[in-house]
């Protein structure tokens, strides 16, 4: 009796361990340089806390299944460009989100996606980050002190980096850049026309000499 015992707790022990391996595995999944372009197969992963799809092609129809107990998620290295539309669909398919990375994507500004972007862009781009996910303890290699998710807070909202259209940028030079300057403009519609007397300086009939000046007086332009 005393050996069927211990075969009984053997198998016994066996199993669970069995079972906890098993459970740890379906918990955490890793998926990097898979050269993934979708992560729809995630779909019978409801489960999963970690999630690691690091150096794939996931891009801006990135979708994923509703994760409730998704804690850490790191896209490092991806073709993420659009960090808006990302953060909104994380917001809602990851709830319980605590740890993110998106290292290496152009919807992450630093320079590691390019030269010009410095740590100014970076912070701006925290901050915007943890207005939308307010739950993060960690963003990127960075942990998410008091002080700068207080600021996200309060001004998260408006660090959002708008990208401008190609159609809108012009090269020096080019015709249609008088018109687009004028769309753009931020003087009022009459002070557009450089007929109009009340257009920019430049354009101005009278130009005057200060207090110190002689009479205090105006000289027209034609007049010099």
């Amino acid at each position: 009796s005393r050996i069927i015992f211990l075969f009984s707790l053997s198998l016994s022990l066996s199993l669970s361990l069995s079972l906890s391996l098993s459970l740890s595995l379906s918990l955490s999944l890793s998926l990097s340089l898979y050269h993934c372009r979708s992560l729809a197969g995630l779909k019978a992963f409801t489960g999963l806390e970690e999630l690691v799809v690091d150096n794939n092609l996931l891009g801006n129809d990135l979708q994923l299944p509703r994760l409730p107990t998704l804690h850490t998620l790191t896209l490092n290295k991806n073709q993420l460009t659009d960090i808006e539309a990302l953060l909104e669909h994380l917001a809602e398919a990851t709830p319980s989100l605590q740890y993110l990375s998106l290292l290496g994507n152009e919807a992450c500004p630093n320079q590691l996606v390019s030269l010009d972007k410095d740590e100014d862009d970076y912070q701006r781009y925290r901050y915007f980050v943890l207005h939308k996910l307010p739950t993060l303890k960690f963003l990127d290699t960075r942990k998410v002190c008091k002080t700068e998710q207080q600021e996200a807070e309060a001004r998260g909202a408006f660090m959002k980096v708008v990208k401008p259209k190609s159609s809108d940028m012009v090269a020096p030079g080019d015709p249609k850049s008088e018109s687009s300057s004028t769309l753009y403009t931020p003087l009022p519609r009459g002070s557009r026309d450089g007929k109009n007397h009340k257009g920019v300086l430049a354009k101005c009939r009278y130009i005057y000499y200060g207090k110190h000046s002689e009479g205090n007086r105006f000289i027209r332009n034609d007049q010099l």
